[in-house]
């Protein structure tokens, strides 16, 4: 298993597109932080407002990395020879989700510099803003394992990246007060609290006081295991 997740490793890095999807990352949150966040003018010494925004950039970007996973092994040809090794599926399927997973945290810790640009401007509490890192790195594995599941559905990138940011969306959004007043309208109260349960905002918003809910972490690692084990499921059911 550690040897197919260095060869995912060694996937992203050999080619240019890597380190061009985190340059984007990073430029992303950076420039909604400073221009839109009112960084500088908000006067507390803290990165709430960077953190804030990092699930709305989690919509394009891990998207734009996992859509490939799946789909790139299938107009090539290669997955055959991949699930034919003799290792176990759900070895392979996990190989895939870490390696995206280390690659997306390397784009995230590369962030570091508004840390130290926070602490030179004030004296921030680091406890929490490690915490928020933490927060940050955990929900990331959500967005993935929803993105590697749509790229296992289909050879074509493009319908991959496009299925992943609809749903992402729909998560990150489904606790809204927009949302669920427009589904109250259709759906029973019942239901419409299942929905709202499910948004990832809404869970995030504890972490990003630098504490862990049990509920909130609960729920990305439930999250996380479901949608990998959606995946086994595909590969164990095809054709």
């Amino acid at each position: 298993m550690l040897a197919l997740i260095i060869r995912e490793l060694k996937l992203y890095f050999i080619t240019p597109v890597a380190y061009i999807f985190t340059a984007i990352f990073i430029v992303s949150t950076m420039s909604l932080t400073f221009y839109f966040g009112n960084f500088f003018s908000s006067g507390v010494a803290e990165l709430s407002i960077f953190f804030s925004f990092i699930p709305w950039v989690f919509i394009f970007f891990i998207p734009a990395v996992t859509m490939k996973s799946w789909s790139e092994e299938k107009r090539l040809g290669t997955i055959e020879l991949l699930l034919t090794l003799p290792i176990p599926l759900w070895k392979i399927i996990l190989s895939k989700f870490f390696s995206t997973w280390l690659f997306v945290i390397f784009s995230i810790v590369l962030t570091f510099p508004i840390w130290i640009t926070v602490n030179y401007l004030g004296n921030p509490d680091n406890f929490i803003i490690v915490g928020q890192y933490l927060g940050v790195i955990i929900m990331s594995g959500a967005y993935i394992s929803l993105g590697i599941f749509f790229s296992s559905l289909t050879n074509n990138q493009i319908v991959a990246f496009i299925l992943s940011i609809l749903f992402s969306f729909l998560f990150t959004i489904s606790g809204f007060p927009l949302m669920i007043n427009f589904i109250t309208a259709y759906l029973s109260i019942d239901i419409v609290e299942l929905i709202s349960s499910f948004s990832f905002l809404t869970h995030f918003t504890s972490i990003q006081t630098g504490f862990f809910s049990i509920k909130g972490l609960l729920f990305f690692i439930s999250f996380t295991a479901l949608w990998n084990y959606l995946t086994i499921l595909k590969f164990m059911n095809r054709d």
